[in-house]
């Protein structure tokens, strides 16, 4: 059985995508998952990069895009009424109601709906109230203590060790898979499809034509 490691942040609707598509994509394989929240913009930051919420135009194809592959999947998606908005007190709420950094498919699931179905404010204060009410049975720390915050802190440090830079992103076996199109390149691993031995190292061989 596979070990994968599934790094997400709320505020990304292409992570929503992927969670709710996982299990169909990934159907008939053994494999175990374990969530781990983190810091997209810490993750974008580290590499110098603005996400599509910096470039105004690629702000609204995403948020076009994310919306119609949410139609074509048959997974409801609408936008929240900010976008993007502060994904710390969530990821901190979700990383209250799981163990050591890590939460389950659960508790992933309920904060994602929360933020992407029904097109409100994600971080409103009454409807926060409403998920912790959701998720009581499963708490276990304060949201605002250090515990939260430094788990993570964790998962984003061990994420851009791994070499994840977005989300979605999987890290399996040394390899990472970044995006909801890499479903079925992540499936083919996991498959033992041959072209990973030779084809996915060869790659990191190729200069940089840029100076």
């Amino acid at each position: 059985m596979k070990h994968i490691t599934f790094y997400l942040d709320f505020v990304s609707p292409y992570a929503w995508l992927a969670l709710e598509q996982m299990p169909k994509a990934l159907q008939g394989l053994s494999y175990h998952v374990e969530y781990r929240p983190v810091l997209l913009g810490a993750l974008l930051q580290g590499n110098a990069n603005p996400g599509p919420a910096g470039i105004p135009a690629k702000r609204l194809w995403t948020y076009r895009h994310a919306t119609w592959l949410g139609k074509s999947l048959g997974i409801g998606l609408q936008m929240p009424a900010q976008h993007p908005f502060k994904p710390t007190p969530l990821l901190r709420l979700a990383l209250a109601h799981g163990r050591d950094g890590g939460i389950n498919r659960f508790v992933a699931q309920a904060v994602m709906q929360h933020v992407w179905v029904g097109g409100e404010d994600a971080n409103d204060p009454q409807r926060l109230q409403r998920l912790r009410t959701l998720l009581q049975e499963q708490k276990r720390y304060d949201e605002t203590g250090d515990e939260a915050k430094q788990w993570l802190r964790a998962n984003t440090e061990q994420a851009s060790k791994a070499g994840v830079f977005g989300v979605p992103a999987w890290e399996v076996g040394g390899h990472v898979f970044w995006g909801l199109d890499a479903l079925p390149m992540l499936r083919s691993y996991l498959e033992g499809d041959s072209w990973f031995d030779t084809h996915w190292p060869a790659v990191a061989h190729v200069e940089s034509g840029l100076s």
